[in-house]
């Protein structure tokens, strides 16, 4: 396939969370992984799971559910991680996004898709980039780079750090202390 055709009909990694099917640009996915052991980080926000090892590299994993306000991904056969390149202010961020199943790849001509729909001043969909038509349903075509904010790329972020000390508070406390004198 040569690139024009390519950008003639985008292809979208289609996802379930609930009985709703949402897609995001192939071009931002890395992988998709069965579910394996995610490590909790203390002092995350709710949606933010843990962090899993990706051959030696630390990878936050975000509950897709949680962050749409729609509970919790249940764990079953078909829950899998969506490995995804997000960008925010520049910087690329690898993260895991939890969802209870990977459907498949779909392209969608322009005329499949429509623009978001207006929800009210009050709610904020700028993270959804439009909404495809298939035969049956509708599918929720994500803006990955919008979903998530400067604060929550921060906290994920600081759960990527590995602690370098098995000090206790008060050690670290006078460590900080010498430093700032």
């Amino acid at each position: 396939m040569t690139q024009d055709v390519q950008n003639d009909f985008p292809q979208y990694l289609s996802f379930k969370l609930d009985k709703e099917l949402y897609a995001i640009n192939i071009a931002k996915v890395k992988e998709v992984l069965d579910l394996t052991k995610i490590t909790k980080v203390p002092r995350t926000p709710d949606f933010m799971l843990g962090v899993i090892n990706l051959r030696g590299s630390v990878v936050p994993v975000v509950d897709m559910k949680m962050k749409f306000a729609m509970g919790q991904v249940e764990h079953t056969r078909d829950t899998c991680i969506i490995i995804v390149e997000v960008m925010l202010d520049g910087e690329s961020i690898t993260l895991g996004l939890l969802a209870d199943s990977v459907n498949e790849v779909i392209e969608l001509l322009q005329d499949q898709i429509e623009a978001a729909p207006k929800m009210g001043t009050r709610v904020n969909n700028d993270f959804i980039q439009g909404m495809g038509k298939s035969e049956k349903d509708f599918i929720i075509l994500l803006d990955i780079d919008k979903i998530f904010s400067i604060d929550d790329i921060i906290n994920i972020q600081q759960s990527e750090e590995k602690p370098k000390s098995k000090k206790g508070n008060k050690e670290l406390k006078k460590e900080l202390e010498a430093q700032e004198a």
